[in-house]
């Protein structure tokens, strides 16, 4: 999950110019829209990784980051926090770990990814968070 962790964190740890407000009362990792848009984008890579038939819309994933990044700074965290969050080795084990548990409970089985397509093929038909994150993968021509 190499690759999630790189589009997980390249977006979010994007340091922006401004200062941020004021410090949001929950740790950054226990907001809901934050906590499950980042499991969503990295069950997406993960599905990506492992069909061969499906691929990630990169730069749909990357505006839907920087969306939570930002949700973020409304929230009241600062870039320091952010970045803070988005570098801390043990919040991205968390993250993928949950991730992991998750595709396994929708069906993903490692070392077989077909399971892994229908989970993605399934996600794309109900138009889910993770579904938006996935295409059909192109054919050469």
């Amino acid at each position: 999950m190499t690759r999630a962790l790189l589009l997980l964190a390249l977006p979010i740890g994007i340091a922006a110019l401004s200062a941020g407000p004021s410090r949001a009362d929950n740790p950054i990792g226990q907001v809901p829209a934050i906590r499950e848009g980042l499991i969503a984008t990295g069950i997406a890579v993960e599905i990506s990784d492992k069909c061969d038939d499906l691929q990630p819309r990169v730069l749909r994933g990357l505006a839907y980051l920087e969306s939570l990044r930002a949700h973020a700074r409304e929230l009241g965290y600062s870039n320091d926090e952010i970045d803070s969050f988005v570098d801390d080795k043990a919040e991205k084990n968390r993250l993928e770990a949950e991730a992991r548990a998750r595709l396994a409970s929708m069906g993903a089985v490692e070392g077989q990814g077909e399971t892994y397509c229908a989970v993605g093929r399934g996600e794309i038909n109900r138009d889910s968070a993770i579904g938006r994150l996935l295409r059909k993968a192109r054919v050469a021509r």
